[in-house]
C-alpha cells in the first residue's frame, strides 16, 4: 500500500511537469505558415513564425533566401537583420514574428528577380532568431516557394 502511494504521487508529479512550456533562453523559431508558396510579380508574401524564450527578446531575426538549384551554383541573395518588435516584457514569452517580402512592390523589403533566368526560381527562405545576448535559434527553413520571372 506504502509503495502504491509512493508511485501514485511520483506519477502526479511527473505528469504535472512534463505538461508545463518548457521556456529557454535560447529563443526557440517554428515555422507555422505561408501566405504564399507561388509569388508573381506586383504580389507580397508573409511568412509567420512563432517563438518562445525565457527573458528579454528584444535582438534581430536574420533571413535568407537560397536559390540552390540555379545554374548548379547555390544562390544567395537576402541575408538580412530585421529588428523583432517589442514584446512586453515577461519572464516567459511566446508570441508569433510576421516576415513581409514585396516582389515589385513598393513599401516592402524587396525579394530580387529570379536569378535563373529566363526561367522561375525556387527558394527556400531560411530565419534565425538572435536575441541581445548572442542566444541563437535553430536555423528553421520555409516550404519551397516559386518566384516566377516577369
Amino acid at each position: 500500500m506504502r509503495y502504491t502511494l509512493l508511485f501514485s504521487i511520483f506519477l502526479f508529479i511527473t505528469f504535472i511537469s512534463c505538461s508545463k512550456e518548457k521556456y529557454s533562453t535560447t529563443p526557440s523559431l517554428a515555422f507555422k505558415n505561408v501566405s504564399t508558396t507561388e509569388l508573381h510579380s506586383g504580389e507580397i508574401i508573409i511568412f509567420t513564425l512563432s517563438f518562445t524564450h525565457k527573458g528579454d527578446l528584444s535582438g534581430n531575426i536574420f533571413v535568407q533566401e537560397l536559390v540552390p538549384k540555379c545554374s548548379g551554383n547555390e544562390i544567395d541573395s537576402i541575408n538580412t537583420p530585421y529588428d523583432i518588435p517589442t514584446f512586453p516584457a515577461s519572464e516567459n514569452q511566446k508570441g508569433e514574428i510576421t516576415v513581409t517580402y514585396g516582389y515589385n512592390v513598393a513599401g516592402y523589403s524587396p525579394i530580387t528577380q529570379p536569378q535563373c533566368s529566363p526561367r522561375n526560381d525556387t527558394a527556400i527562405f531560411r530565419f534565425v532568431l538572435k536575441d541581445n545576448k548572442n542566444h541563437v535559434s535553430d536555423t528553421l527553413s520555409s516550404p519551397p516557394v516559386v518566384i516566377y520571372a516577369q
